[in-house]
Formats: structure tokens, sequence, C-alpha cells
């Protein structure tokens, strides 16, 4: 795979390359290419007189474009052991997300690729391309056991660059030829595209989706997740989803005090009107880099609520910014946190909304024959049987 070098950051880590008053980038979550916490070297600009430090604020000052990396990988398949999870597997087509969503989890995750959590995250997208393949080969390993998967847990599956490489629609593929039941969560409506095979799946109880709506202020929206579907686009996906008869969800996730929490019910109302069954939330989560991006970017864009939303974040979280352990780290604790989860609890008994995902039957699987579809989901030749 390329390696990009990612743009170097301010000693400090709490501040971004060019200054907490610097212009955000348009369609960008940030512009900061903060140095992720492997990072070996720190780095300190000095004028050397040229007006060299002009020159590279001039450059800054155009957003960059999307670079996509392709990638092979050994394996596809990730499993987890999260009593907070409810799944045990997942698929992630890609690394990063070109949606730019400044609160997003899974920003840690570049710095393993050696690159920023920030800037690099939603600019430098890591294709897997021969991920059908892998999941193919992944369901013939002899004994194993389907459960359900879970598409996109740490990178939405249908963000821009699927438009183009269809490696999403690749493994639903593979999942509708070996009968395996999955899951699929998304802020995109380019899920559209997959109805065709999605509702057959589902309506053999195979397949189910939520659909992230985090606020129906389009303004808050275009700051806070930049090139992810507009709200109102949102809501006409689960309305979609739904005539297709596909068992469809909204996750208000994440819940930011004073930002999107005030607009809980209104949203749990309105995904409901467009056919949603159920509801989750999960509170705001801010691991290792997350932290000072989100913090940054709340100066930017909130400068007047930022201690008011990292004072109750705080109050959620036993006074620490993010607390990682298992049974607290998605719901937070204390007074505030139980007064979110009695207000969720509370808005879908009142509209009908379960609180429960739609089960999924994992008795039908049936291993993929030994030729199938490769990584470029085109029919290989059959082999022919020996008996």
């Amino acid at each position: 795979m390329r390696r990009i070098p990612i743009q170097p950051a301010d000693a400090s880590p709490a501040a971004p390359a060019h200054g907490l008053t610097a212009p955000a980038f348009k369609g960008r979550g940030t512009a900061w290419a903060l140095a992720h916490r492997f990072s070996q070297d720190q780095r300190e600009r000095d004028d050397d007189g040229w007006g060299t430090l002009d020159q590279e604020v001039d450059a800054q000052a155009l957003a960059p474009d999307t670079q996509l990396l392709e990638e092979r990988v050994k394996s596809i398949v990730a499993r987890n052991d999260s009593p907070d999870i409810g799944f045990d597997r997942s698929v992630n087509p890609y690394r990063g997300c070109e949606h730019g969503c400044i609160y997003c989890y899974a920003r840690p995750t570049h710095s393993y690729l050696n690159l920023s959590p920030g800037l690099d995250f939603e600019t430098r997208i890591v294709a897997k391309v021969n991920a059908a393949q892998r999941l193919r080969e992944a369901f013939q390993v002899r004994g194993y056991q389907a459960q359900p998967l879970a598409i996109g847990a740490a990178t939405d599956a249908y963000q821009p660059a699927e438009r183009r490489l269809g490696i999403t629609r690749q493994l639903i593929q593979v999942l509708d030829e070996c009968a395996h039941p999955f899951s699929v969560i998304t802020k995109s409506s380019g899920i559209e595209r997959d109805i065709d095979l999605i509702a057959p799946m589902a309506a053999r109880r195979l397949a189910r989706v939520d659909v992230s709506v985090t606020t129906l202020d389009p303004a808050l929206a275009r700051v806070m997740e930049p090139r992810a579907a507009a709200p109102a686009r949102r809501l006409r996906t689960i309305e979609r989803l739904a005539a297709a008869g596909i068992p469809v969800g909204v996750s208000v996730s994440p819940l930011i005090p004073f930002l999107n929490e005030p607009e809980l019910e209104r949203i749990l109302h309105a995904a409901r009107e467009a056919g949603a069954r159920s509801a989750f939330s999960i509170v705001i989560r801010l691991p290792w880099e997350v932290n000072p991006l989100f913090q940054q970017w709340l100066q930017q864009h909130f400068p007047e609520r930022a201690a008011r939303v990292m004072a109750r974040i705080r109050e959620m979280r036993g006074g620490a910014d993010n607390v990682s352990r298992f049974g607290e780290r998605m719901t937070g604790s204390g007074v505030w946190a139980q007064l979110l989860r009695q207000r969720l609890r509370k808005a879908c008994d009142r509209l009908g909304l379960s609180r429960e995902r739609e089960p999924l039957d994992t008795g039908q699987f049936r291993p993929p024959a030994a030729a199938g579809r490769g990584g470029d989901g085109a029919q290989a030749p059959a082999q022919g049987s020996l008996f």
C-alpha cells in the first residue's frame, strides 16, 4: 500500500497547526492534521525569513482532495468480545471515512497506518479491494458458525468511494449467496442502491439496517458531519428502506450535550414517521486523538457553548474526558446519563419504537462453493466436480 506522509502538527496537542481561529476547510470535519499517538518525531515551524510560513498557510487554505489507497487484506472479518456491542464480528470495507464526522470514535484507527486521525482520516481513504474474496474464504473455513455480521462498524460502508468501487455491494452479494445474516449502519443514502439485494434477504430475516440521524438541523449537520447525507435525505432513506420491507432502525448517536441532545425526542418522532421500527442512542465518546480534535472543533464553531458541553461530558464520565470501561463507555454514568436513558425509553415507549433490534436467522447459512465470485465481484470459472 502506498504511504502518504501526514502533515506534521504543532508540538502542542491542544492546538491545530494554524491556530484555533483558523477557518475550517469547506466540506471537511477538521483542518488539523493532528499527529497520532505513535509519532516518533515532534516538529516545529520556523520562519526562515523568506516567507515560507506564509506560503504554507496559503497552500493549506485550499481543502485537500480525497485520495484513495488500494489495499489487499489478508483477512476481513474482525471479532470482538465487548459486552457493550450487540455483535461479535464485523466487516469494514474501508479504512477512514470521507464523511468527516468530527466525533467519530474510529478516527484513532488511522494511527496504525501512520496517518493522522485528523485530516488524513477523512482524506486518505483505504479501500480493501479484495474484501469479498476474503469474506468468501472466511465462510469456507471448516466449522465456521454463522452469527450476524455487522457492516460498517468503524467506517461508513456507503461513503462516497463506494459509488465507484462497489466493495460493499460485492460483500452483500457473498452474504446473499451464502444466506448469511448481516446488519448495516450508515448515514448515507447510498444504501438505496442495494435495496434490490437487501430487501429479499430481509424478507428471509437475514438483513436489517440502522440509519444514523444525529440532528434535524442542516446547519449543525453541515459542520458536524460535512460530507454525510443531509438530515432530510436520511429520513427519506429510512422511508424507502421501510417501504421495501427492510427492518430499519434509527441511531441517535452520539448524543452531545447542548448540541444535538435537545433534539432527541424530535429525531425519534421524525424517524418513526419515516418508518423506523427501533431506536438506540450512545453518548459521545472521546477516545485518544478524538478528544483534542473535538475540543478544537467546539472552540471553533461553538465557542459560547464549549465550556458547558465539556463540563457535561465530564459529568457523565466521572470527571474525565473519556472512560473506556466496559459497561460505561457507551452510556456514561451519573444523574445526567440516567436522565438521557429515561428520555430515550419514554420516547420509544410513546412512539412504539422497540429498543431491541430485529432478530436475524442464522440457521439458513450455507458455505460458499469452492468456485464463486472473485475479489472483483466477477464470477469465477466453475470447477468440475470429481463426483
